[in-house]
């Protein structure tokens, strides 16, 4: 065999690995990150989506109640 046959042998057999392994890859069904984005599996039609009720808008009303207090006897304790 020639030196450019060994070569050409080797450059096709690498391509043809990183090829294999970039069909396996895409094929396995796994979620990936992709630039900041979660991209789903292949089979996320099947998936059980679980489902959250909106709750309130505000999620602090205790605690604007206590602030609203707290300024009204700050207030107070001025006079």
């Amino acid at each position: 065999m020639s030196r450019t046959s060994k070569q050409q042998r080797l450059t096709r057999l690498a391509v043809a690995t990183v090829l294999s392994g970039a069909c396996v890859i895409s094929a396995t069904g796994c979620q990936v990150a992709l630039n900041g984005q979660t991209l789903p599996s292949p089979y996320y039609l099947q998936d059980d989506v679980q489902y959250f009720p909106a709750g309130p808008e505000f999620k602090l009303p205790r605690e604007a109640a206590a602030l609203k207090a707290a300024r009204a006897e700050e207030k107070l304790n001025r006079r």
